[in-house]
């Protein structure tokens, strides 16, 4: 086998998105303590407009459809050194879904633990806040779980797989929403996510596309997310937001697939920019570090969240409420915000995220 060099922009990619994930949640997180407990809302609600933002930030998409492509990538090293298809996803849904199960049993005994000596009843209000944003992680690995159904789809069906799962989403929107057949909409956690991973096999057949070919697949998100949201049918906003009739998140609507194609034709043409950068001896580093620290950063950064939101309330009381509606100093502290919860995180991924932290192998392929 024959050193390749790393795809540096796959690795910006994935981090990257991790980190835009964390950061959303410690900046722009209300939490408000009531009666029942903790609870917590978006300025999205409280702020005109601002959901134009999502169509950028809200990075699910692209990170499932880098995170095809990267086990393509990591299948095809495996089948090359004699793995068997049914090891391969054995070991990968094992490195994922333990750590991930560790902590929600950790949270829950925890919990259970404190309701009971403290009387506390909000306790599971609580541990629910702190768990409930490693709902991805479940999709991802059912994602991984159904990666030969995903293999064998593409070398039949090939760019068809694509067209039918799309086509599968469009379905049960239509289902749901003009017929009232709720439960439906939770099929396209397959479908809407089945399609971004799908997506990432064909990535290496999109980068060898032309410069236009970019341009044109993110026009065309564009258009299909205007025409969407603007039908009065979606809302705008790419992530859930208290008040808003509909969610495009919760399940993922057929909004998520236009954003999918808009997001990919972006990170396109953002390309060519991006990879000079990542050459860059600085960059280089950043990249690197990132990479090694995004995962076990996003396992643990609710847990550090929960920790500094605790201690504030212990120190300040009631009195460390976020404001609702958020006013412009609650706008002004949100680069402050994240210092809190990035003090308390560190020193969790010190004690149980270091065997995620090591520097990443060098990629070989035949």
């Amino acid at each position: 086998m024959a050193e390749v060099k790393r795809d540096r922009y796959v690795d910006w990619l994935r981090a990257v998105s991790l980190l835009v994930v964390v950061l959303w949640h410690w900046a722009f997180t209300i939490l408000r303590w009531g009666p029942h407990g903790p609870s917590a809302t978006s300025p999205l609600g409280f702020t005109s407009g601002l959901w134009i933002l999502t169509w950028l930030f809200q990075v699910m998409p692209i990170f499932f459809y880098v995170g095809g492509y990267v086990h393509l990538l990591s299948w095809e090293r495996a089948q090359a050194r004699g793995v068997r298809l049914g090891a391969f996803v054995g070991r990968r849904l094992k490195s994922l879904a333990v750590p991930a199960l560790a902590l929600i049993l950790t949270w829950t005994v925890l919990g259970i633990l404190l309701a009971e000596m403290f009387n506390l009843q909000w306790m599971g209000r609580a541990v629910l806040l702190v768990i409930s944003p490693l709902w991805f992680l479940a999709v991802y690995l059912m994602l991984i779980a159904l990666l030969p159904v995903a293999l064998w789809l593409h070398r039949r069906f090939d760019v068809l797989a694509l067209i039918w799962l799309g086509g599968a989403a469009l379905a049960v929107d239509v289902i749901r929403l003009h017929y009232g057949v709720e439960w439906i909409g939770w099929l396209n956690m397959l479908f809407v996510w089945g399609l971004a991973h799908q997506a990432g096999l064909f990535y290496q057949r999109i980068v060898r596309l032309p410069r236009r070919y970019d341009v044109a697949l993110l026009w065309t998100g564009l258009f299909a997310l205007f025409g969407l949201v603007f039908s009065g049918i979606y809302p705008g906003s790419m992530v859930g937001v208290p008040g808003d009739r509909l969610s495009n998140m919760a399940p993922p609507t057929f909004v998520i697939v236009a954003l999918l194609i808009f997001q990919i034709g972006v990170v396109e043409v953002a390309r060519p920019g991006m990879e000079r950068l990542l050459e860059r001896p600085l960059w280089h580093r950043v990249n690197e570090t990132i990479n090694r620290f995004a995962l076990p950063l996003f396992l643990f950064h609710t847990t550090g969240m929960a920790i500094a939101r605790g201690l504030g309330w212990w120190f300040f009381g009631n009195g460390f409420d976020d404001r609702v509606p958020p006013d412009l100093l609650w706008w002004i502290a949100r680069p402050v915000a994240v210092i809190g919860p990035l003090l308390c995180t560190l020193p969790v991924i010190a004690l149980f995220g270091r065997r995620w932290t090591r520097p990443p192998q060098v990629v070989r392929r035949v």
